[in-house]
């Protein structure tokens, strides 16, 4: 399988369409960590591979340095997912999504927020970076 922008928009839909699931079935204010075990869940039952709360390897002018930085969900391997349940994606979740999309050379992120009325609308944010741009488009 050929890695380009349509595969991983495809991806992103899936994605997105998951984290719409799960909002459509226990709705907004619950903790962070609910959310995730259900959306992981919700990947599963699609079929889609994920990995989840694994360190992100720092390497500081050539030193690998043992942080506790952990992502949310890496989704087959090429995009990344940060989970929040809270007022408003802020633009501090984006820097954290970019770095983490850079330390681990990942194409595209997505910031979801179960704590909006409407995932499509106002509860979800992507982000790309220099290997999406990269990639070919189909």
């Amino acid at each position: 399988m050929k890695v380009t922008q349509k595969y991983i928009d495809e991806l992103t839909y899936k994605i997105i369409g998951c984290a719409i699931e799960v909002h459509k079935h226990i709705g907004p204010g619950l903790l962070e960590s609910v959310y995730e075990k259900c959306f992981i869940h919700e990947l599963k039952l699609k079929g889609l591979h994920l990995k989840s709360q694994q360190k992100v390897p720092i390497n500081y002018k050539g030193i690998d340095l043992d942080a506790e930085l952990r992502y949310d969900v890496l989704v087959e391997d090429i995009v990344i997912v940060e989970l929040k349940a809270m007022e408003g994606i802020l633009p501090i979740h984006e820097a954290v999504v970019l770095s983490y999309m850079k330390m681990l050379e990942k194409p595209k992120g997505i910031i979801i927020n179960f704590n909006s009325t409407n995932i499509f609308h106002n509860g979800q944010k992507t982000l790309v970076n220099k290997y999406y741009e990269s990639l070919t488009k189909e």
